[in-house]
């Protein structure tokens, strides 16, 4: 019961959250210099003041702030996320056409992160004065550092340009649209190789050293020493007993991390054309679409909360004494 009232009370904690965001969004768009009216009458190639008028009565733009922050809040609580101005399409159906290159991106960079970042922190909380874990510092600290388009433009040059292995950029293969099932997996699969890549290098430093420090505190504990006194073998102490408890911070660090993912995600779809959220945000952004902007926004602090909200799950389903104690 007591589980219970705790989902009850973070979802609660969740709606609020939802509420203030869609007001700091809409407030924040509707500060930008700019005006969408202008926007869409140039793409329609006429921006005379009766064409703007008309535009901004269609669109609502005439009205109020607070009448249009009303009016787009009923809308989205009803499930209406708007039109979008220059796609001319509902906001929520490009989000859902968007949605699913996002997050195969986002889920295989995490994936890749974690179990990358983990297995080379165990490595080198191992031997930690050995060279083996120098060098994994050096790496870590190197992939930590380097900007995420920066990467990507490395990783074209060398695995695309100069080793022409991995396609440059987008999600298919022109040639391969009406290939079967398998192929076309295998199609997608190969060029997300680079920006899957490319997006989990940082995090795979950041995982390594923090998967490192973890271990080696693991490790001196006195159930470890008690292990290895009974003569359970070493790679038993380590990948079952140790890495079990080690991993906890790992676990909750990628929940908070999420939104910082989906933000990385951005800049390599765009990048490598990868036709996701993020490519759909960075033009929305130079059109003024703000519906779909929105849109996105709000979309994308849903699935951070929901995120963080299965992260706390998934801490207590590994941690047994949270659940002792809930």
């Amino acid at each position: 019961m007591q589980v219970l009232f705790s989902i009850l009370g973070r979802a609660a904690q969740a709606a609020v959250m939802i509420l203030i965001v869609i007001v700091l969004n809409f407030a924040l768009i509707h500060l930008a210099p700019g005006d969408p009216a202008e926007v869409i009458a140039g793409e329609m190639g006429g921006t005379n003041a009766e064409v703007l008028a008309q535009l901004r009565a269609a669109y609502g733009l005439d009205k109020t702030f607070i009448h249009q922050l009303w009016l787009y809040m009923s809308h989205v609580l009803s499930g209406d996320l708007g039109q979008s101005f220059y796609f001319n399409a509902p906001v929520l159906s490009l989000i859902l056409q968007r949605l699913p290159a996002t997050l195969l991106l986002v889920i295989s960079a995490i994936l890749i992160a974690i179990v990358v970042g983990t297995l080379l922190g165990v490595m080198a909380a191992r031997r930690p004065n050995g060279w083996v874990s120098n060098l994994i510092t050096v790496l870590s600290l190197v992939g930590f550092s380097a900007p995420v388009f920066w990467t990507g433009i490395l990783l074209i040059l060398l695995f695309a340009s100069a080793i022409p292995i991995f396609p440059v950029g987008g999600m298919r293969d022109v040639a391969r649209l009406d290939a079967g099932w398998w192929a076309g997996t295998l199609d997608v699969l190969h060029h997300l190789v680079l920006p899957a890549s490319t997006l989990s290098i940082i995090y795979i430093a950041q995982y390594s050293r923090m998967a490192r420090a973890s271990m080696l505190e693991v490790l001196g504990a006195d159930y470890i020493r008690t292990a290895r006194a009974k003569g359970v073998p070493e790679r038993l102490v380590v990948f079952k007993h140790a890495l079990r408890n080690a991993i906890l911070p790992i676990v909750t660090i990628v929940g908070l991390q999420f939104s910082s993912v989906l933000a990385g995600a951005v800049l390599v779809e765009a990048v490598f054309a990868w036709p996701g959220l993020g490519s759909l945000a960075y033009m929305s952004i130079l059109r003024r679409d703000s519906p779909t902007l929105l849109g996105i926004l709000l979309f994308s602090a849903v699935v951070v909360i929901v995120v963080n909200m299965l992260t706390d799950l998934a801490y207590r389903l590994i941690d047994p004494r949270i659940r002792a104690n809930s």
